[in-house]
């Protein structure tokens, strides 16, 4: 049926959305003495969408758009003590613990016994190594796609160095935009593990019409049942 199953990693193996919103709780706090706009949030966000093609996707690029908001929302008064605290709320989150999500382990254990995993993630190089070594899910793993984006043409480029047919291919993820529309649009299958918070980025319809097929389940220790149901209807 399949394959290659391929795997995202943040917040589909791991918690990391609940790590930026701690760090936006604490930029929030740092710019309340002066006096910030209600439409804070728009303007953070705007920042990171046009920073998106500099700096790429990861807590890097988080912290620098974090930094650029303060600078423009103060008119430059922003302290140099509230720009070094920025810094260490991101060597505090590139640092934090890994906090598995629940029936990870046992998931890709069964998966790996009948087919090849590949992980596939977005992000700073550096930090997304060290996490999957962290993790202690790398013995899963046949290897590991550390990407600047996941469109379409990537999954596209990942399949073919690979030699395995989208129709052959299996993502299972938790962002529509990354995990799930990109694939279903190459003609391969997507499972979408949804979570309680989701970045806003990823929020996307699925339009109708893709020539690949998505599924969706509550929680990830679903996929393993998922895959043994279709592997037997095909």
């Amino acid at each position: 049926m399949f394959d290659l199953i391929a795997f995202d990693a943040d917040d589909t193996l791991w918690h990391n959305e609940d790590l930026y919103r701690d760090a936006r709780a604490q930029f929030d706090r740092l710019l309340a003495p002066y006096d910030p706009p209600p439409d804070l949030e728009d303007i953070i966000h705007a920042t990171e969408m046009a920073n998106l093609p500099y700096f790429g996707f990861g807590v890097n690029s988080f912290i620098l758009s974090l930094i650029e908001a303060a600078v423009a929302i103060t008119g430059g008064r922003v302290e140099g003590a509230a720009i070094g605290r920025l810094i260490d709320v991101a060597k505090g989150m590139i640092s934090a613990d890994i906090r598995l999500m629940d029936e990870v382990e046992d998931t890709l254990a069964a998966l790996s016994a009948g087919y090849p995993l590949l992980l596939i993630t977005k992000g700073d190089l550096l930090h997304q190594q060290d996490k999957v070594a962290r993790s202690g899910l790398g013995r899963y793993f046949s290897g590991v796609e550390v990407v600047s984006d996941k469109t379409a043409a990537t999954y596209a480029d990942i399949l073919r160095r690979r030699g395995v047919a989208p129709a052959r291919f299996l993502m299972v993820g938790n962002s529509l935009r990354s995990d799930i529309v990109p694939v279903a649009e190459l003609g391969g299958q997507a499972v979408y593990v949804p979570i309680e918070n989701t970045w806003v980025y990823d929020h996307v319809p699925v339009p109708d019409g893709l020539p690949g097929v998505v599924h969706q389940v509550r929680r990830l220790g679903e996929v393993v049942g998922l895959v043994r149901g279709l592997a037997e209807a095909a």
